[in-house]
């Protein structure tokens, strides 16, 4: 017979039931309205939201045990430990629970987790019919929250992006599929001499981001690149990609660099400070992978590109810099 503090770990680490009561209580709103317009019933709210009233009473009894809302006389309000999920509360929680979120939407096809480990495919098409990218392409709110989502992941680490390499020697920067933009503002911010030009499928965020010294073009890191860069910027791209994919964009980057060009890679690696979760993260939604040092290398090496260095960000991030040699 097993120790019994172990099954009771193991018990609650397997369970679903506080992590799907989480995000119905985000998808419908439940710790701002009960934050911003205090307390309220059972009856009234669930009136208002249009659920079920005594499944409504169920979900905020367990999530009053969690310490998310607490009752007051007859109703019940957010705490300030609920509040954390509110949409305004800058935890970047909401965005990632939400059920009609990117992030939040995609997590919900981990119930099919093991159709990616039998097939090493994503289970993101197994539930929604169409890849992740697809799903982005004809929805634009879920373009919205991912581009919020990787905003408010990098934020407070992009000083130490800008810091973990020397772009001064850069007179062109290319960000290849560099969303809203958001560290090539902050390397452009911090070297007046510098140029940019932004690539990526949507373009409006990032030309509200960034300032007259970058250029932003539409397109497709699949499709030819601007040529010319003094260097390449993939930021958190590779990993969303089947080894095929990932390097069909590499060779995209290589044939639209001049000889002297650098390619800057930015990535969690396998094994030195990805989290393990993100391997998963990556393979449900994706079908993309985390991958080491060695297995980058590998990659590149048929597009003629050689890995000068690597450097480590505190956190779970390494930047990798590629340079051309003749294939």
């Amino acid at each position: 017979m097993g120790n019994e503090n172990d099954v009771k770990t193991l018990r609650e680490m397997a369970g679903l039931v506080t992590p799907m009561a989480l995000r119905v209580a985000v998808t419908l709103g439940l710790p701002d309205r009960l934050r911003a317009g205090g307390a309220a019933a059972v009856d009234h709210l669930a009136e208002e939201l249009g659920v079920d009233p005594g499944a409504l009473e169920l979900l905020l009894g367990h999530l009053t045990t969690l310490g998310i809302v607490e009752r007051v006389g007859d109703g019940y309000r957010t705490t300030g430990f609920g509040a954390n999920l509110c949409a305004d509360a800058g935890t970047g929680l909401h965005n990632l629970l939400h059920q009609d979120t990117a992030a939040g939407r995609a997590d919900l096809a981990f119930v099919d987790l093991l159709h990616s480990v039998r097939t090493g495919e994503p289970a993101y098409p197994l539930r929604y019919g169409q890849g992740f990218w697809a799903d982005l392409d004809e929805q634009p709110h879920l373009r919205e929250a991912f581009d919020r989502q990787m905003t408010w992941r990098i934020r407070q680490r992009v000083p130490k992006f800008v810091d973990a390499v020397d772009w001064a020697r850069f007179g062109l920067i290319v960000d290849v599929g560099g969303g809203p933009g958001d560290l090539l503002a902050a390397v452009l911010a911090a070297h007046p001499d510098v140029r940019g030009h932004l690539v990526d499928l949507e373009v409006g965020p990032a030309r509200q981001n960034l300032g007259d010294r970058a250029e932003v073009t539409q397109g497709s890191f699949f499709d030819p690149l601007p040529a010319g860069g003094d260097a390449y910027l993939l930021f958190d791209i590779l990993h969303d990609w089947d080894d095929d994919s990932a390097g069909r964009i590499l060779g995209r980057c290589a044939e639209a660099m001049p000889a002297s060009a650098r390619l800057v890679v930015v990535e969690g690696i396998r094994g030195v400070g990805a989290a393990t979760e993100m391997d998963l993260i990556m393979l449900v939604h994706f079908g993309g992978r985390e991958r080491s040092v060695e297995e980058l290398t590998k990659l590149a090496e048929p597009h003629g590109l050689t890995l000068g260095g690597v450097t480590e960000v505190p956190g779970d991030h390494s930047v990798l810099e590629f340079r051309k040699h003749p294939i």
